[in-house]
């Protein structure tokens, strides 16, 4: 199921009638969040409901482990679990998202000496959000062995990894923001339906309008064959790739988030605004904040962070991105988009120690104009098939032809207004939701009613998925 469609839309409706209507029963109220999750889960591919719930239980036995090791002398014993989980969680991780690259790139390397052909075809079927399911059992033993969070029941773990609002692509929801939610009768007043409403509204019309056209009728003819198309339409299909996958996940978060507080719960922030920062830095403080902050957390602190001398904090810079970059899947376009965002993080951080003393500091804007087409370099291998298909889009986009054959009036303003979105001031919905609240529930639903019909007159047609699905 799909967020922006209408079959979504009587499940949620259905989902919170029975959730309120249970009243001051938070046990029952999590057990039909639950078997709600996994219907959602469900209709992708039922199969892998068992793998939410196998999990969940693997990790609740190995946090339980964690916890009775505590009395012990040394506290070796949780460290082994710990490891073990972390090792078992990536297990799965690979299993699903790398095997096939791996054995892909194995038999290429053996096919000069006769064997590639004899290694296995491997298909695996990924299953949906399973990056972001396992990220958060990870975190979530990490936690409780450094002692930040205790460890959590069956029930609220396994609705922590399988609560379906933020399932299959995020926020990464960690056991420290939900957990102690979970524990108690989640409450809800007007200013938070107003404002949870406003943003679902925003979120599916930055989905189905903006990302939706320009998918359709820039991004997608400009790279599906770039040879063909002038300098001018690559260049504004690559910022035409920077709005689309702005306003697709950052739109996959809003609903998300406005879904939760819908049901009582609070997902922290994702987005804010990326595309204003001044440095790469900034720009990952302000872009998937619930994934830079876990890679931070758990990659980038454990590997030394900055504290090992300014040599290692370069390679850590690096490598966690590169490992970043992996993560969105098994690629060499991934991994050289990682290592692109990990060696200019390395650089700014190189440039701030040294830069000398008496030279004067770049404009802001100036800042933000090289930090932008920074990332838009990234996207483009982020987007392109594979790191010959985005080295073909650069070829073209240098060639020097500035012919117009793509670009559309449409298009062109869904990119400017794309962009425009992050020159607004940053609460502006937060004060729209406070305005909102005051005005009669009727007046407020038939505001929402008319603002969903004209989005849904203005999307084209069908509900293309995700980005973030198949990560």
């Amino acid at each position: 199921m799909l967020f922006p469609t209408l079959g979504f839309g009587l499940f949620f409706l259905v989902v919170y009638a029975i959730t309120w209507s249970l009243g001051r029963s938070n046990e029952w109220r999590k057990i039909a969040l639950l078997l709600a999750s996994w219907f959602f889960y469900g209709a992708w591919d039922a199969r892998f409901v068992a793998l939410l719930f196998v999990s969940a239980v693997v990790n609740w036995a190995l946090a339980q482990g964690i916890v009775r090791d505590r009395e012990g002398a040394d506290g070796r014993r949780g460290r082994a679990l710990v490891t073990l989980g972390v090792v078992a969680n990536l297990g799965v991780l690979g299993y699903f998202k790398y095997a096939g690259f791996f054995l892909e790139q194995l038999a290429s390397l053996l096919q000069p000496l006769g064997f590639g052909r004899d290694l296995p075809l491997l298909q695996v079927v990924l299953p949906v959000g399973v990056s972001f399911f396992t990220f958060q059992a990870i975190s979530y033993l990490v936690d409780v062995h450094r002692r930040r969070i205790p460890a959590a029941g069956l029930l609220d773990l396994t609705l922590l990894m399988s609560f379906f609002p933020h399932l299959v692509a995020g926020p990464i929801v960690r056991g420290a923001d939900l957990l102690p939610q979970f524990r108690r009768v989640p409450v809800i007043d007007r200013g938070t339906v107003a404002a949870a409403l406003l943003l679902i509204v925003w979120g599916l019309f930055k989905k189905a309008v903006i990302a939706s056209q320009l998918a359709g009728a820039l991004v997608d003819p400009a790279f599906l064959d770039p040879a063909a198309r002038s300098s001018f339409d690559l260049l504004i299909g690559a910022y035409g790739y920077a709005v689309q996958i702005y306003c697709d996940f950052s739109a996959y978060s809003d609903m998300a988030i406005g879904l939760a507080a819908l049901l009582g719960y609070t997902f922290p922030r994702n987005f804010d605004q990326p595309y204003r920062a001044a440095s790469l830095q900034d720009f990952w403080r302000r872009w998937h904040i619930s994934l830079s902050s876990w890679l931070r957390d758990y990659l980038y602190i454990p590997l030394g962070g900055s504290r090992k001398g300014p040599v290692r904090t370069y390679l850590n810079l690096f490598a966690t991105m590169v490992l970043g970059g992996l993560w969105h899947g098994a690629s060499w376009s991934f991994l050289i988009w990682g290592a692109l965002h990990g060696g200019w993080l390395a650089i700014e951080r190189f440039w701030a120690r040294h830069r000398p003393a008496g030279l004067p500091r770049a404009p802001r804007w100036a800042g933000i104009l090289v930090t932008f087409h920074i990332v838009v370099l990234g996207w483009i291998f982020f987007r392109a098939q594979g790191e010959g298909e985005a080295v073909a889009y650069l070829a073209a986009l240098g060639a020097g032809d500035w012919r117009n054959t793509l670009v559309t009036p449409l298009s062109l303003g869904l990119v400017a207004f794309g962009l425009a979105i992050h020159a607004l001031p940053a609460h502006l919905l937060t004060g729209a939701a406070m305005r909102l609240r005051h005005h009669a529930a009727p007046a407020i639903a038939v505001a929402l009613g008319v603002a969903i019909l004209i989005v849904d007159a203005m999307r084209p047609a069908g509900v293309a998925p995700f980005i973030y699905y198949q990560f």
